[in-house]
């Protein structure tokens, strides 16, 4: 798969670049936690079964504007940034050509694989929604989460979930290369808490160099299925994963997600209370 070029403004900032070389701790999370991986349950078996018991309303632009968390529901010292920000980050340690002789069963695997970096650097795993979206951008010193909220009505997300489900394993480790640089990708499954109609979580690293500095990305990456519509969560940097915060992220996004769908107002955060 042939990599289109990409503009010097979509790679990732000079500060971010300069992230000192991490230790690789690309191991997969306690399996104890309730989640779809936790309990056995696989994205692919949920949507054998198909039991959406979700509100089927339509997901309209302002509804999915309404479903985006907040400052307040992912805690910590997130800061939220313009739209326009968030809607124009991408880590150009995910650029690059999947090496496919890393691969026994080669050009299968390897095209999962490049799928992967692609639409993690296009921030699209679930594919481009079909229907109405909104997505929300926040920073914490060299991390970054972005949220988005979709609807998926004439594509179906679950598909793409059941394909997020097969990575693991197909994608356990293996080799990109960018301009003569290789970079080592891991790929290991994540558990979620136990919410919406299928879920998958993965954690991605990246451990290479960028602009002839040594650094490694580490992103936590969610999707949760609520009907035809999905959130999607990303969440790290070169400062390492954010398990804490995208598990808060799932579980309160979904809530307000239902709740829109089912013409309700959200319920404000603990924190927004308080």
């Amino acid at each position: 798969m042939t990599r289109r070029p990409y503009p010097l403004a979509r790679v990732l900032s000079s500060a971010l670049a300069a992230g000192t070389l991490l230790t690789t701790a690309a191991c997969s999370d306690d399996g104890d936690r309730d989640g779809s991986r936790a309990s056995g349950i696989t994205a692919t078996q949920v949507a054998g079964k198909r039991q959406t018991t979700s509100p089927t309303a339509d997901l309209t632009t302002d509804g999915a504007r309404t479903a985006l968390i907040t400052e307040a529901d992912i805690e910590d010292d997130w800061s939220q940034v313009k739209d326009t920000e968030a809607e124009n980050w991408h880590d150009s340690l995910f650029i690059g050509t999947v090496d496919v002789s890393d691969f026994l069963t080669a050009k299968a695997d390897a095209a999962d694989c490049q799928r992967l970096l692609d639409s993690l650097f296009d921030d699209d795993l679930l594919g481009r929604p079909s229907g109405s979206s909104a997505l929300r951008g926040f920073e914490e010193g060299n991390s970054r989460l972005l949220y988005q909220v979709a609807s998926y009505d004439r594509t179906d997300p679950q598909g793409p979930m059941n394909w997020m489900a097969t990575l693991p394993e197909k994608c356990d480790q293996f080799t990109a290369t960018d301009g003569g640089e290789q970079r080592t990708v891991q790929v290991v499954d994540t558990s979620l808490p136990k919410v919406g109609d299928a879920r998958e979580g993965l954690r991605v690293t990246v451990q290479g160099t960028t602009g002839g500095t040594q650094a490694t990305l580490t992103v936590d990456v969610a999707a949760v299925r609520v009907g035809n519509d999905a959130i999607t969560v990303t969440a790290g940097g070169l400062d390492g994963g954010e398990t804490d915060s995208v598990e808060q992220a799932v579980k309160l996004g979904t809530q307000r997600l239902k709740d829109v769908l089912a013409g309700k107002t959200p319920a404000p955060a603990p924190s927004e209370v308080e």
